[in-house]
């Protein structure tokens, strides 16, 4: 298993997936650090860390969709382009293993970016000077429900990069997922539940209650329904796609 990963990382030393991917984190942490600035401008109550960690959960429903979907097809395609697959079946290492390693390779890239996040949200804190000292338990929910979001994207993106050839029809996907997940709000509770891509607001510790003109952010644990429904869904998908992918003729 250790040699297969240690071969994913290889294989994408030269496309670029690091700097991609700390890009496009750029771009959202950009953005979030212009809007956080232009609220706490406004109003000084917006200088908390709940406003700064809901802020960066809302933008990830639309960045981490897509960024998965990139990352996940950048990984994959190489097997369709390379026609590796039949090159695979002639080495001890199963299909199973490149599709668990692939699955470990495309995680970490993506934590990579949540620990970004969370090194963002300690410096924009440390830099305007809040009030209140650094929410290490908030922060660590915030990892565990962005990652966990994350591998549920990362599982259903991984089974069609690897399933279908043609990496356009991924990429859609993730484009969609970005859009639902930034419009996933707008749904009912119960239809929420139905949009995978709404979880990274789902799992945030951190929501938004609106009262009248206004609204508070209020703080908690992340939901159970919504927790066990992601591990859940992760599972399924990353064993129906194993076992579907490793049954393809090729």
């Amino acid at each position: 298993m250790m040699k297969a990963l240690f071969l994913e990382y290889y294989k994408i030393r030269r496309r670029k997936v690091w700097a991609m991917l700390t890009l496009f984190l750029a771009a959202e942490l950009g953005w979030a650090a212009m809007s956080m600035s232009i609220s706490i401008s406004r109003s000084a109550d917006n200088a908390t860390w709940e406003a700064l960690i809901f802020s960066l959960s809302s933008m990830n429903g639309l960045f981490l969709p897509i960024l998965s979907a990139i990352v996940v097809s950048r990984i994959c395609d190489m097997e369709h382009k390379g026609d590796t697959w039949k090159m695979l079946m002639t080495t001890s290492v199963g299909r199973q293993t490149v599709y668990a390693a692939k699955f470990v390779c495309a995680g970490s890239l993506i934590l990579y970016g949540i620990l970004a996040q969370v090194v963002f949200i300690a410096g924009f804190g440390m830099f305007h000077r809040l009030a209140e000292p650094l929410p290490a338990g908030l922060l660590l929910q915030f990892t565990a429900g962005t990652l966990i979001a994350s591998l549920l994207i990362i599982a259903m993106q991984q089974w069609i990069s690897l399933a279908v050839k043609n990496q356009a029809f991924a990429l859609c996907l993730g484009m969609l997922g970005g859009f639902l997940g930034t419009t996933a709000s707008l749904f009912p509770a119960a239809v929420r539940q139905l949009i995978v891509w709404s979880y990274y607001l789902d799992l945030s510790p951190v929501t938004y209650v609106y009262k009248a003109s206004s609204g508070t952010y209020v703080t908690g644990s992340m939901p159970l329904i919504q927790l066990s429904a992601a591990l859940i869904l992760t599972l399924v998908l990353y064993v129906a796609g194993n076992t579907h992918v490793s049954k393809q003729s090729v």
